[in-house]
């Protein structure tokens, strides 16, 4: 957008006056200004429309704005801008809001990076937005330095719930922040809103985006979907929640509570002693914003980043999902019995798809159906499965069409199973957990792999077996993994974590018996 075109003297839309500039993104402004009818102070937000665009769509982009904007104001008052109108001028989106007593993130960061302490105060403040947001099934979809203001003392004020009705494409400004999956075209989701996040904070620490924008919009969509980030080297204990945002499997991103834990840990563990506040330069028309300054002696002790590490424990265990095959159909050959580690051994692959090399533990006497006590779960996004009486969901998240993860249990209840659907995966099973292995030992302290990533032929589809303990809360947990493809880069996986004293006792070896056995894709 061409701010030199805008003259201030001009009205939008015939009624409103931007006074002044104060922030410049890819695809969007942000103005002071106000309303000349009734001479209230306002901001203007402008933002580029679909370049395919009717008038039908318009007045839907328009109702959209509006809808999800109050309903987000009301969810959250005092930290979703009231949007006051929205108009269409010279081919830009203007949307109307009262007057933020804020500066928008954009122009805090071209001062230069943040310490870790204000980065996460700012990081929290977003993420209760976006959670109120996602529990009530809305995504942003659109995040990023422009849609974000900061108030004095730390507090943030988040705009532009419902703009991205306002394009045909999956990201309508600010590129270096969309999604790898908006990248590709596909449909924005919570984890979009996870990326974003993660994009921030790293620029908060780092004083850059994770990903340059490179100029035209498609070839910085191409480098957010192809090309590697560096990792960020100022983060200190925000490292753990900034990577695990930014990981490129929509599905493997760390779950939003485990990033609060993180960023609530590194406010917690700020130590009581003096801080210098440093006020940034006032913005005419009065949009206030005092930046904390660093501590001296330069950053953060070893304690800080390895207690913030073991805050996002539960990332790891929840997030890391693997569904894949191998590409030549086989399976390896191996002895039968427990592993070298002296793991739990898994219930042999029962519907009889040879290849799973594992035998279950002696039954201790005990006889009869261990489907007794189960009942058949259908769920809607394909896939059905035998569940424990109590049971329910209690966790579902996703990410685009054929993308998800579900997680069940029951109160009381510390085991879990965790359904998982992805798609454009990867060919080789092993290699994929090996891949994915460094990042579990970057976020467990405790991390521990039990015996060989093992390939296996499950119901004639090809996949492989994975098992590891880690540490949540105190409890040693253990957590057996399958993961299988279904065809044209789609699979599943099944994740059953249970505590490490109870993975040998008959109880839990019949439970995953009885989910190997029971889980069916139905909408294949």
């Amino acid at each position: 957008m061409d701010h030199g075109q805008l003259h201030t003297q001009e009205l939008i839309a015939g009624r409103y006056r931007a006074l002044e500039a104060v922030h410049e993104e890819e695809g969007r402004s942000v103005w002071v200004g106000e309303d000349v009818e009734s001479g209230r102070p306002v901001s203007l937000t402008g933002s580029r429309l679909a370049p395919v665009r009717s008038e039908d769509t318009v007045r839907r982009t328009v109702a959209r704005i509006l809808h999800d904007s109050g309903a987000m104001e009301l969810l959250c008052p005092g930290r979703v801008a009231m949007v006051l109108d929205v108009v269409e001028d010279h081919g830009d989106l203007w949307t109307v809001t009262e007057r933020i007593d804020g500066t928008p993130l954009g122009v805090i960061l071209a001062r230069g990076p943040l310490d870790h302490v204000w980065a996460a105060r700012i990081g929290l403040g977003i993420l209760d937005v976006l959670e109120a947001a996602h529990r009530r099934g809305a995504t942003h979809g659109d995040l990023s330095p422009g849609q974000v203001f900061v108030r004095e003392g730390g507090t943030v004020v988040v705009t532009g719930f419902g703009l991205i009705g306002a394009s045909v494409t999956q990201r309508v400004t600010a590129p270096a922040y969309a999604s790898p999956e908006q990248a590709r075209g596909s449909s924005a989701g919570p984890a979009a809103d996870q990326w974003a996040l993660g994009a921030l904070l790293y620029a908060m620490v780092e004083g850059r985006a994770p990903v340059k924008d490179r100029g035209p919009v498609e070839s910085t969509l191409r480098a957010v979907d192809r090309l590697p980030f560096r990792h960020p080297v100022n983060a200190g204990p925000l490292a753990p929640a900034v990577t695990g945002l930014l990981r490129r499997d929509a599905l493997e991103r760390v779950p939003e509570p485990a990033v609060r834990a993180s960023l609530t840990r590194v406010l917690n563990e700020e130590p009581d002693e003096p801080t210098h506040e440093t006020p940034l330069p006032r913005l005419r028309n009065a949009w206030p914003f005092v930046r904390r300054a660093g501590r001296a002696g330069g950053g953060p002790s070893v304690r800080r980043s390895v207690l913030v590490g073991a805050g996002l424990v539960v990332a790891a265990s929840v997030a890391l999902l693997v569904a894949v095959g191998r590409p030549d159909g086989g399976t390896s050959a191996a002895g039968t019995g427990p592993s070298r580690s002296g793991a739990p051994t898994v219930p042999a692959d029962p519907t009889g798809g040879g290849a799973d090399r594992r035998t279950p533990p002696p039954s201790s006497g005990a006889t009869g159906d261990p489907s007794a006590g189960f009942g058949r779960h259908v769920a809607p996004e394909g896939f059905s499965v035998d569940l424990p009486q109590g049971w329910e969901r209690i966790r579902t998240e996703s990410a685009a069409e054929d993308t998800y993860r579900v997680t069940f249990g029951a109160s009381g209840d510390p085991r879990t199973l965790t359904v998982t659907s992805g798609v454009r995966l990867a060919p080789d099973p092993v290699a994929v957990w090996q891949s994915l292995e460094p990042s579990l030992k970057g976020t467990y302290a405790d991390y521990a792999r039990l015996g060989d990533i093992r390939p296996v032929t499950y119901r004639g589809y090809r996949g492989a077996d994975m098992e590891w303990l880690s540490t949540v809360n105190g409890v040693r947990l253990h957590t057996f993994g399958r993961g299988f493809l279904v065809g044209d880069g789609r699979g599943f996986s099944l994740r059953w974590t249970t505590p490490a004293a109870d993975a040998r006792s008959t109880v839990d070896q019949q439970a995953l018996t009885v989910f190997l056995r029971t889980f069916r894709p139905t909408g294949l």
